[in-house]
């Protein structure tokens, strides 16, 4: 079957029309075909090969919501006509340690189970493991529900890995695709929330998912006079912040999460990790019972990625306003 889809054919180019051979359906996959794809940024530095890892022709898209069209022998949860969701992650090894622990998400092969690798979501459809294919709950929208399968549980699954409690103080610094998602998340757990963001404009927002606070992100004077204020801070941006003040904030035992990747490297001082007995640490996307659980906890809290949608034939009008950072917050392409 030939799958009809969006590629970069090389590095910062514009996605032009392509077409492959869909892979023969295994054992344990299934054949979706793709109503919806939301854009992460991911898929963005993947086009441009900032990594420098990128192989062309590249067909992004991650954040994959369609129905079920084909299954194979072996599947048994799955059936013609489900609807379902795929994330950054379409397979595991599923014999190293962390997959045997149900912590696909570190399996030492993770790279070579992207679900980019051979193409990913920007076409008509998609050939993957059943087992990273996840029914969405009835009351979650296609295209609200997209960007939860990478974004939401890349900032659920610290919030509960951390065991974060209903009294404790949280700080979000961000409020882009991934920050806006972790408020709704802390605010459900029944956090005091704080929004740490440099645009001002957005607080009237953020406010209405649910947060209690919020500061701007370079205020270094409003920082110094919150030392040991944090239980948990989770940082969901990409540029460069003063890292130190923000350590300062935390209480002792506490912790500084990364899960957006700063533009340069980190530089920290020891006394407060020392002294106030603090960690820094960092997160990635969540093994396969953490995106269950987040899908469910979702449709129970209403909690759903705010999205622009755009037609798939537009899909390099939507990867344009993204780099712009006129996002608010996710852009889902539709078929």
């Amino acid at each position: 079957m030939k799958v009809h889809c969006y590629a970069a054919m090389a590095e910062k180019q514009p996605l032009e029309k392509f077409q492959y051979e869909a892979r023969e359906l295994g054992d344990l996959d299934v054949e979706v075909a793709i109503t919806h794809c939301g854009i992460c940024y991911s898929d963005v530095h993947m086009i441009d090969n900032d990594s420098g890892f990128s192989t062309y022709p590249f067909v992004p898209g991650h954040e994959i919501v369609g129905h079920v069209s084909k299954v194979g022998s072996k599947v048994a949860a799955l059936k013609q006509g489900d609807r379902i969701g795929i994330g950054w992650q379409s397979g595991a090894c599923m014999n190293c340690d962390w997959c045997l622990r149900g912590e696909e998400n570190l399996c030492v092969d993770i790279m070579k189970h992207a679900t980019w690798s051979p193409y990913g979501g920007f076409g008509t459809s998609i050939v993957v493991d059943s087992r990273f294919a996840f029914p969405i709950p009835e009351n979650l929208a296609s295209e609200n529900a997209g960007p939860l399968l990478c974004g939401g549980v890349t900032v659920y699954s610290p919030l509960r890995q951390h065991d974060l409690r209903p009294w404790m103080k949280v700080g979000i610094i961000g409020f882009g695709g991934l920050g806006h998602m972790a408020v709704q998340f802390a605010s459900a757990f029944g956090c005091d929330v704080t929004v740490f963001s440099s645009t001002p404009a957005k607080e009237k927002e953020v406010r209405a998912l649910g947060a209690n606070h919020f500061i701007g992100s370079n205020d270094t004077d409003r920082l110094q006079k919150m030392a040991r204020s944090f239980d948990f801070l989770l940082s969901t941006v990409h540029g460069d912040l003063d890292w130190n003040a923000y350590l300062t904030t935390l209480k002792p035992n506490s912790k500084l999460c990364f899960v957006g990747l700063p533009a340069s490297a980190i530089t920290i001082h020891p006394l407060p990790l020392i002294f106030g007995q603090v960690a820094v640490c960092g997160s990635v996307i969540g093994g396969r019972p953490a995106i269950r659980e987040m899908l469910e906890f979702s449709a129970r809290h209403g909690i759903k990625a705010k999205t622009e949608v755009m037609p798939m034939s537009e899909v390099n009008q939507a990867i344009a306003r993204l780099k712009d950072n006129k996002a608010r917050y996710r852009i889902v392409l539709k078929n």
